[in-house]
């Protein structure tokens, strides 16, 4: 029925535009978005890039949005007060990008160990006002930014750090998630939304803003409990608040199995449904699923390139993510120049995804889920762990070898020695000792702060007892 739901509407679409040929990933290392990819290398075009009207205000929005989550840092910035982000580089793709007709720009508080906003005006300030649109967050995830003087002190540093004197683009962070008070109890979906935005009446002072015209847009970013993103919906239907878009994961992936690989998580095809039933443009993140869909299994890529050949992987999820009517915008972070033209090539024009082609990522989504890899975006926010863990390379390590078909879960199998070797060594060389899995005692504080609602301690402890069985087995 879920499939059937997706197809329908794509019905709706009507012929699509003509196709550029690559994208890569945005969100993962350097070599691991130059995998599995030949895409071209000509120059992208400077005036083809997609563009998608927003029916609030009439902003033409570039299908393609600037995501100022991982931005490219100095690699010898060793020395203590070096600047870490590579403002140089910052600056010249930002250039670029709006050369080529990116227009929309999404950053928070909470980004790049809170230097992103700072990086993002810096970059943008250059540039005439009306050529770029701004997206940032009410990040207030801390009980100490909890109170509205807090809270409405983060608001103003935003404008501080982007330099600008309105936001175009403002979203109440991460909504649904869970947290814990200052005196360390734990508040469930509910008690944490109203602790951040409704107690402190900073919802209430975010609409004064706008009708202040100091906001254009306001929304939310969803992540969590369902029953939040339902509430503000019903709010939204009865006029208790009006949500002028909202940004929800949305990938092929995460289409149909967002909730059967993470109960806590919910699917595209219900959280995309009920916004274009209400005609509430959709942003969309995390189109490649922390770089997943960008560097898949090799029986995966070599159907892909089967029908495609000089298509990258990740140009399938981003044309996916594109295609739906209702979406305004599809975020990627893009920490080198090659992926930004990549990226551009792909958008400019965008190629929709037709109904048999979506019909092949549906199926290729079910071969995926059957790898039971951890969902983790490798977005950071579970860091840093306060007893040094690195919770996101663990959890890279081992999908990796999920992937990789590396898994030594077999000790009949011939070639389990030589797997489980692969896997220890592997480890080591990823995670140092005094930071993995066998590190943890269960504190949770990461679990708080995981927009995937990962059950992050019970993960480790399934990661640690089966390196423990490994090592403790005689090499053969």
């Amino acid at each position: 029925m879920k499939d059937i739901n997706r197809r329908t509407f794509l019905k709706s679409l009507g012929t699509g535009v003509v196709a550029s040929s690559a994208l890569l990933s945005a969100c993962k290392g350097k070599e691991e978005q130059v995998q599995n990819t030949t895409a071209k290398l000509q120059e992208p075009p400077t005036d083809k890039m997609t563009m998608r009207v927003n029916p609030n205000t009439g902003d033409k929005v570039s299908i393609l949005g600037y995501g100022m989550m991982r931005l490219p840092v100095i690699e010898d910035a060793k020395n203590e007060g070096d600047p870490p982000f590579d403002q140089e580089m910052i600056n010249k793709q930002v250039d670029y990008a709006i050369a080529h007709g990116v227009n929309y720009f999404d950053t928070s508080p909470a980004y790049c160990r809170g230097e992103s906003e700072s990086c993002t005006g810096i970059a943008l300030a250059r540039h005439k006002r009306e050529e770029f649109f701004v997206a940032t967050k009410l990040s207030n995830f801390s009980p100490d930014t909890w109170s509205r003087e807090a809270s409405q002190e983060m608001f103003n540093n935003s404008l501080k750090y982007l330099q600008i004197d309105y936001l175009d683009y403002l979203l109440l962070h991460a909504i649904g998630g869970t947290s814990r008070d200052k005196e360390g109890n734990d508040l469930d979906s509910l008690a944490t939304f109203n602790a951040r935005y409704m107690d402190n009446g900073i919802l209430d002072w975010l609409v004064e803003q706008k009708q202040a015209g100091k906001i254009r847009n306001l929304g939310f970013s969803y992540h969590g409990d369902i029953k939040i993103f339902d509430m503000l919906l019903q709010w939204h239907d009865e006029g208790r608040y009006h949500w002028d878009f909202v940004q929800i994961e949305l990938n092929y992936l995460d289409w149909n199995y967002a909730d059967e690989i993470n109960p806590s998580n919910t699917d595209a095809v219900y959280l995309y449904g009920e916004l274009e039933k209400r005609g509430i443009p959709a942003v969309i993140m995390e189109p490649l699923l922390g770089g997943r869909l960008a560097n898949v299994p090799d029986f995966i890529l070599s159907k892909m390139k089967s029908r495609r050949p000089e298509d990258s992987v990740a140009s399938w999820a981003f044309r996916f993510a594109g295609t739906p009517k209702g979406v305004l915008c599809v975020l990627s972070g893009m920490t080198y120049m090659e992926h930004l033209r990549d990226n551009i090539r792909t958008y400019a024009p965008l190629e929709p995804i037709s109904e048999e082609e979506d019909a092949f990522l549906l199926d290729l989504a079910n071969d995926i889920y059957n790898l039971h890899e951890i969902p983790c975006t490798e977005c950071k926010y579970c860091m840093p762990c306060p007893y040094g863990l690195n919770i996101p390379e663990i959890f890279k390590h081992y999908n990796k070898m999920i992937k990789e078909g590396n898994m030594p879960n077999n000790p009949e199998r011939e070639d389990y020695a030589k797997k489980r070797k692969a896997f220890l060594v592997g480890y080591d060389r990823s995670v140092p000792r005094l930071r993995q899995a066998n590190r943890c005692i269960g504190c949770g504080e990461c679990e708080t702060h995981c927009p995937q609602s990962i059950k992050i301690r019970q993960e480790l402890n399934k990661i640690d007892e089966f390196v423990d069985r490994l090592r403790t087995e005689s090499f053969v």
